[in-house]
């Protein structure tokens, strides 16, 4: 249990923001719908895709009659992400900002950014569209091209695309895009040299999350093997669910003073059935 710091005697307040400039990007809603209802379930049934026949006039009034089927297709809110830690009266009393606020935005942030964990990791696991970089993934500038149109052509053709692309990457892997980007075009390379790494190549939006967010782990109620993965495809093609957001809660406790304050939240993810080959588990080789 952390007690006030050595340093946390009446010096010069200086804002804990600055030490939340190195945070990670959290970029789960970005990509996904988000359901913030307070279901625990989300359903969505569907039937086999039907394929018509063209006839030739000569033998119109006749047809092929099949069979189909329905198939249930559920997201369930099955994991929960929380953090809490206790305030001492004399840390607040002693210290020249509130505590309170500051370990709640702490904390707030964390459970975030295990949602963002816990969905990204989902994502990659359960998507079915698969690709293998050339040797070198995208850390070579030369792959960058070629990896690009290979990903868009897995996903081209499909009315969903107009929600936009995306591709997530990990901060190491952003050495060949820089590279890439300033060669690649008069104008964009122009931009790229001006302003360093841009966020969008040949129309698909990239977000860069830090190094070991694709993991082989347990993360709650799910395994996922994704370490040496990215995920790239549609956006607005899953939906994860996070029930009325962040619960932020404050609790007086029997023989201590001050107060516990704790953060959590539930979450559920799914890549809807019929939407999974539409994201490409990528696999760097």
């Amino acid at each position: 249990m952390n007690t006030i710091s050595s340093r946390g005697w009446r010096d010069k307040y200086r804002s804990t923001v600055m030490q939340q400039v190195l945070r990670s990007a959290l970029v789960a809603e970005k990509i996904c719908e988000v359901d913030r209802s307070d279901n625990y379930r989300i359903q969505n049934p569907y039937s086999g895709q039907p394929t018509a026949a063209v006839t030739a006039i000569a033998s119109a009034g006749t047809y092929s009659v099949s069979a189909w089927t329905q198939t249930d297709d559920t997201l369930t809110v099955t994991d929960e992400v929380a953090y809490g830690e206790h305030v001492f009266g004399f840390e607040q009393l002693l210290n020249n900002y509130d505590l309170f606020a500051t370990r709640m935005e702490e904390q707030a942030f964390a459970v975030a950014e295990r949602i963002d964990h816990f969905v990204l990791n989902n994502l990659c696991e359960d998507a079915t569209g698969t690709y293998t970089t050339p040797a070198g993934g995208f850390t070579t500038a030369a792959n960058i091209n070629v990896i690009m149109a290979n990903l868009i052509s897995k996903v081209a053709g499909y009315a969903d695309v107009y929600k936009g692309m995306f591709l997530v990457i990990e901060n190491t892997d952003v050495v060949g895009f820089i590279q890439a980007q300033a060669s690649n075009g008069f104008s964009f390379a122009d931009a790229a040299l001006k302003n360093g790494f841009m966020d969008t190549y040949m129309g698909v939006d990239i977000y860069v999350v830090r190094s070991g967010r694709f993991v082989d782990a347990t993360i709650g109620s799910v395994t996922v093997t994704n370490s040496g993965h990215r995920v790239f495809g549609v956006k607005g093609v899953s939906t994860y669910a996070s029930p009325r957001g962040l619960d932020i809660m404050e609790k007086e406790i029997t023989g201590k003073t001050g107060k516990e304050i704790a953060v959590a939240a539930q979450v559920g993810f799914k890549l809807w059935t019929q939407k999974a080959g539409l994201i490409v588990d990528i696999t760097l080789a």
